[in-house]
This record gives structure tokens, sequence and C-alpha cells, in this order.
């Protein structure tokens, strides 16, 4: 009688040729999610090599490779996805094979525009990072392009109601009422009015910050009345023209809340009018809102670091997380603002 000696890999045997827990051997083999891309394919080289995984099987574990990313961003005078646009095509240079990374600049609040431009450069995109517009069109070419096998990532304002794989940003109702509760414990006036500046409602993150902001003044300072908002989409003239008309009808406010971008209109014509008394906040750190608290025209800004946005839309974007994720709310004064990148 002929006796083979021959003994099965197990999950024992995969772990320790990968270096990794049976755990996460487990996860791999199972294609449960929590797992780092490198590590995946680390675990399933290390199954092949003790002859548990055939290289067949292991293509069809590791799925469709998502190598070709775009990033679409709003066009406009906004300083901050300005400063992003800038940010993504350097480290988009930088992007080594298999990923690629592309970005390109739309039309603001045009969601015709937005999803012309998702059809256009998902068509050649394994992944598409953007600015979500609320519209039904919007969410419609969302569902098409999941269901076409591509990965939709939204980024600084969400779409929920969509199929997207994933949000990436602050929580924007926790930033409106951050805005608020600083501003109703800063403007010692016994009463006064608090003017609220928006780019525009077409973006959900603006929505909920003024939800949040409006929220926390009516719970904690009712002795404070909140008027607006004024849309003024993001350009710095058009926050420039209504702030100064806004100073001119009511000369009782105390305060200035701008949930969208472009600050620096709002802040000349604080400093044209001299009434740099008033309290000041918004949104993003760049260059023109850090001058601004230096200066003392504006008093506190909310931000959320693009490199983290940047890093985590890609870790998404490229399967290497599947859940979404609040990107960190950073607070800054005049006091505390970190080194200027050069």
């Amino acid at each position: 009688m002929m006796v083979f000696d021959v003994k099965r890999p197990l999950i024992p045997d995969i772990a320790m040729a990968a270096g990794v827990s049976t755990a996460t051997v487990d996860r791999v083999l199972n294609r449960r999610p929590g797992v780092r891309n490198v590590t995946l394919h680390r675990v399933l080289e290390a199954a092949v090599k003790v002859g548990y995984l055939g290289e067949e099987e292991v293509k069809a574990r590791l799925g469709p490779v998502f190598s070709k990313v775009v990033f679409l961003l709003p066009q406009g005078t906004n300083p901050y996805l300005t400063g992003l646009n800038t940010y993504v095509r350097a480290l988009a240079e930088q992007s080594m094979e298999p990923l690629k990374v592309r970005s390109h600049f739309i039309e603001s609040f045009n969601p015709e525009a937005l999803v012309q431009a998702l059809r256009r450069y998902g068509k050649t995109s394994d992944a598409v990072i953007f600015m979500a517009i609320e519209h039904p069109k919007v969410r419609q070419v969302i569902d098409e392009l999941v269901n076409a096998g591509k990965r939709v990532v939204t980024i600084i304002s969400d779409l929920p109601t969509s199929n997207r794989h994933a949000y990436i940003g602050i929580d924007n109702f926790a930033a409106g009422r951050t805005a608020a509760k600083v501003m109703g414990r800063f403007c010692r006036a016994p009463q006064g009015k608090l003017a609220l500046v928006a780019a525009s409602r077409a973006y959900r993150a603006h929505m909920e910050r003024e939800m949040g902001f409006l929220a926390l003044i009516e719970e904690s300072f009712p002795h404070l009345t909140v008027i607006g908002p004024q849309e003024g989409h993001d350009n710095r003239d058009e926050n420039y023209h209504n702030t100064c008309r806004l100073l001119e009808q009511h000369p009782d406010i105390v305060g200035i809340y701008n949930v969208g971008g472009s600050s620096d209109g709002i802040g000349r014509a604080l400093h044209e009018s001299k009434r740099e008394e008033i309290c000041f906040i918004g949104h993003r750190l760049t260059p023109d809102t850090r001058s601004m608290l230096v200066e003392g025209v504006m008093d506190m800004v909310i931000t959320q670091n693009p490199s983290a946005i940047y890093a985590r839309a890609i870790e998404v974007a490229s399967g290497e997380k599947t859940d979404s994720g609040a990107v960190s709310m950073e607070i800054y004064f005049s006091e505390n603002l970190p080194i200027a990148n050069s």
C-alpha cells in the first residue's frame, strides 16, 4: 500500500509566508473589506507560493484595478479650490504606474456642466472624484457610472442619496454650529444682526453649514438676528458688492459668516468701510484668509486639509479603503496659524 505524505497548505501557512495574521488572510480569501491594497497583494502572492491558490484564481479575486483617476473641481475665483486643483495636478505629475491621476476644472454651480464632465471623463477613467451638486441629473449620472463599474467619490460637498462609494470631507453641519458658537461668544452686543453669506445652495455642504449655524444661533443666542443668506457664487467681486450693500442697509450688523469661499471680497468691504470690529468667520485657509487673520479683518477660519482629502480620496478610488470618512475640521485664529507653504 502506497502512502502519500502530501500536506495541503492551510491559512496559517499563507499567514507565515506573507508575514500577516491569520485573520488578515481570512479577510483576503473571503473578500472582506479592511485590508490595505499592498497587504492584499502580498497575501495573494503568498497563497500562490504555498500552493493554496492558482494564478487564475488570484486574478479573479483581485477583480478590477482602478488605475485611472480623475478629479473634477469647480472653476472660479475661489482661492481654496484653485489651490486644491494646483495641489492635485502637482501630485498627479508624481503619480507612478499603474496609478494615473488627472484633474480638470468645470463651470461652477452648473449641474449640466458637471453631468457632461462626469459622462465624458467617466468613460475613460476607473474612478471619478468630484464636488457634488445637489441635482437629480447629477444623482442619475452617478448611478450610471457605478453601474458601469466605475468608482465614484464625492469630496467637500456630498450627495448621500446617490450610490456614490464614499464621501471625503468635514462634517459641514457641525462646522456651521461651530461658527455660530464662536460668533455668538465673540459678539457681546445685547442685540444685533448676523449676516449669512453663501456661495450657492447647489452645494449640500453650504446648505448644511447654513442649517447648523441657524440652529445654534436660535438655540443659544436668540438676541442675535440672522439676515440672508446672500449668495455670492464664490466670486470675490460679488461678495464685495453684496457686503457693501449689507453694511449700508444694516448698520447694526455685528457678525458675518461666509459658508463658501472668496472671503477676500468680504474682507475688502469691511476694511474700506472701517467696520473691522465686525466678527468675521469663514472657511478655507488660503493666502488671502491667512492675511486677513493676521491683519485682524477676519477672526476665525474653518478649513479641511487638501492633502488629507487627496490621500483619503485616492485610497477609496484605488480600493484600499471602502468607507466614507470625515476629514478633521481644522480651526485657525491669528495666533495658531501653521507655517505657510512656500
